[in-house]
């Protein structure tokens, strides 16, 4: 059997991690508000550009910096609040368990893949062939 639910001011009390994951989701969002203007802003000034204007921009090792970091705090994000939804809608344990580890792998595989692709093209690399 469960202990009784503690209350607090007749306001049931969480007994797990709730708190420290709501703290890291706010911060997450905070950060992404100036990166997320720094990406509109840069996408805006490279509309229109060609290849060779698109890899030197990315050649900047600042430029390059802020987009993957840009790129893990949106997928920590974005992890997070699947967390929450599936949590919040998916009654059965071992589902939710599952259906979280399935999502974390789903975000840790497109972070790296970010990175991995932010890296290539700063690199100067050539993009890959289509249907690759």
């Amino acid at each position: 059997m469960s202990a009784a639910p503690k209350f607090k001011n007749h306001v049931k009390i969480s007994e797990r991690h709730g708190a420290g994951e709501w703290k890291i989701e706010k911060l997450a969002l905070l950060a992404l508000m100036p990166l997320g203007l720094w990406v509109l802003s840069s996408a805006l000034t490279l509309a229109g550009a060609g290849y060779e204007a698109v890899v030197a921009w990315f050649g900047n090792a600042l430029n390059m910096g802020l987009l993957a970091v840009t790129a893990i705090v949106f997928f920590l994000f974005a992890s997070l609040a699947w967390k929450v939804i599936i949590e919040d809608y998916v009654p059965t344990p071992s589902a939710r368990t599952t259906l979280i580890n399935l999502s974390n792998l789903v975000f840790l595989v497109l972070a790296a893949a970010s990175i991995f692709f932010i890296v290539r093209v700063a690199m100067g690399s050539a993009p890959l062939p289509a249907g690759v």
